[in-house]
């Protein structure tokens, strides 16, 4: 920008300038901005090196601190250079990472799928802060909605779930006691097949545990899309 004559702080001188290096195919390869090293240097770092301290002596690093150690990766993911030499792994071990959803995880999935159900309708939603006894705030359209996740993957006679709690204890071993229906206004509920389910809690005010085929008219939708192939309960 400075042998142009033009301002190297004018973001969109910036961009004219780059959008000509593009339309002309010149290389800039070279520039390292505030880097030590070029990406040609690091293409031929990569090249060469078979650890981390070769890697980083090859393109004169001295301390190989953590954020050099970041910059490099990110320039190098960039640049599409593969660094499973340096980690010791295979391209295949790179490249495929085995993905195999399991209802085992429901429990801890569960927040986040309601929280992209009532985000696909249309609300805002927002997590609190601990204690509260709710796990989401939900913008309706009558106000903001306390929404307390349930998951199951107990089957028996039919999906049961537990809808109460335990009083903070010592080695949690208080007995189960009812939401209070003025502090939670639904319940948002994944049995192991994914079925959604959203129930005022009035409706089961009183109750810590309840059979879900008894509420079926509850069922909003279902998140087993996010399993290919067979029914997670399979």
């Amino acid at each position: 920008m400075r042998e142009l004559g033009l301002s190297v702080t004018s973001a969109g001188a910036i961009r004219g300038v780059k959008g000509h290096v593009v339309r002309l195919g010149l290389d800039t390869s070279h520039f390292t901005g505030q880097r030590r090293w070029s990406d040609a240097q690091l293409r031929r770092a990569v090249a060469s090196a078979y650890s981390w301290t070769e890697l980083v002596s090859e393109l004169g690093l001295v301390h190989d601190s953590a954020d050099d150690r970041t910059r490099v990766k990110a320039h190098a993911a960039r640049l599409g250079l593969d660094l499973s030499r340096i980690y010791g792994l295979t391209a295949d071990a790179v490249a495929r990472p085995v993905f195999k959803p399991d209802i085992k995880h429901l429990r801890e999935a569960g927040t986040a799928i309601a929280t992209m159900w009532f985000l696909l309708c249309g609300y805002n939603v927002s997590i609190p802060i601990e204690p509260a006894l709710y796990d989401l705030l939900v913008g309706m359209p009558d106000g903001i909605k306390r929404v307390q996740v349930k998951t199951t993957t107990y089957y028996k006679d039919g999906w049961e779930v537990q809808v109460g709690r335990r009083p903070y204890s010592v080695g949690n071993r208080e007995r189960l006691v009812p939401y209070d229906p003025d502090l939670v206004d639904f319940f948002f509920i994944l049995n192991g097949e994914l079925t959604m389910y959203v129930i005022p809690s009035r409706v089961i005010a009183g109750r810590v545990h309840i059979l879900l085929s008894n509420y079926s008219e509850f069922i909003v939708g279902s998140a087993a899309f996010l399993v290919k192939g067979s029914s997670p309960a399979a």
